[in-house]
């Protein structure tokens, strides 16, 4: 098992289109891949899992992914929280 911290950058948080865009990528491993906010779970590959973490903007997640190719995908969701995928992010 890998796990990671990742910080919620689009100014309009984890909205429905890089939550989707996540549930894409997720969904190409073969690893259970989780996000928790610090009290509520949710399945990566779940859209609807992931609404329910109501993470706005600059709120911290934990990634935690187990299984055959978790480093791999733990490598392209990080990537993916800290490039904000193209949307308006802030910056540091």
């Amino acid at each position: 098992m890998v796990k990671a911290k990742v910080v919620v950058k689009w100014k309009a948080g984890l909205h429905q289109r890089p939550s989707s865009d996540l549930v894409k990528m997720a969904n190409k491993y073969k690893s259970l891949i989780q996000i928790t906010n610090g009290k509520d779970v949710a399945d990566a590959k779940s859209i609807l899992s992931l609404f329910l973490l109501v993470a706005t903007c600059g709120t911290e997640l934990t990634i935690s992914i187990d299984g055959e190719d978790e480093i791999i995908a733990l490598d392209e969701l990080k990537f993916f929280f800290d490039k904000g995928d193209g949307e308006e992010t802030l910056k540091k």
